[in-house]
């Protein structure tokens, strides 16, 4: 289950934003209800949210979309996931996902960056500037965070792994510590893994990203 993270350092601009993390992201969803138009929320993100080896309909954006729907909320997913993305990439992209009609962001990027290696603190450095552009237009965002390997050394998955939450308390965003949270804390974790991971190990299939769905949607 969601909860708000609460800012240390809360500047003007974000203050709508801590409104709405003080009623829930779901709440966004639940607006839709009172008007004629769906509540539109853009998922930016890499392959883990564009969906990659998956059907078009089986991708966290409508797995995500039909979650909300069967509980009632008139609400219309964004796949803004890029394939490869970055958190470079989503910063050079951002402006131009933001068109009008977008009323809220889930923000999931940062596994790339894993798989090149690449400073934590450029990566951390692209999430903030992901958050000011969507804290400047008072839009609330939901931020999923990634866990570091330890392979890069103990230095490095420490800033990584601390980067998401400080972010997330620092803007006033709501807060999922890691999109695969899902599977990876299975009691088995391994045959969790053989079960709901495609056939490179870094990609959930379509059963996976049910799960991982139900355990963000709340």
């Amino acid at each position: 289950m969601l909860s708000p993270v609460w800012p240390r350092r809360l500047p003007t601009p974000y203050g709508v934003i801590r409104i709405f993390c003080n009623v829930g992201f779901s709440a966004i969803a639940s607006a839709g209800l009172a008007s004629a138009e769906p509540v539109v929320i853009a998922a930016l993100g890499d392959s883990l949210t564009q969906g990659y080896g998956l059907p078009a309909s089986q991708g966290f954006g409508p797995q995500l979309e039909e979650w909300l729907l069967s509980k009632g909320h008139d609400v219309r997913i964004i796949n803004a996931g890029v394939s490869g993305d970055t958190t470079a990439g989503g910063l050079s992209r951002i402006e131009w996902t933001l068109t009008p009609e977008v009323d809220g962001v889930i923000v999931a990027l940062g596994g790339n960056d894993l798989l090149r290696g690449i400073d934590p603190a450029a990566s951390r450095s692209n999430l903030e500037g992901i958050l000011e552009i969507t804290g400047s237009r008072d839009l609330p965002v939901l931020l999923v965070g990634m866990d570091s390997p330890s392979n890069y050394g103990s230095d490095f998955e420490a800033a990584f792994d601390a980067m998401y939450p400080e972010l997330a308390a620092e803007y006033g965003t709501l807060f999922y510590p890691n999109f695969l949270a899902a599977l990876t804390k299975a009691d088995d974790r391994q045959s969790a893994l053989e079960e709901f991971m495609q056939g490179d190990g870094i990609h959930p299939n379509a059963k996976g990203i049910e799960l991982v769905v139900e355990d963000i949607g709340p």
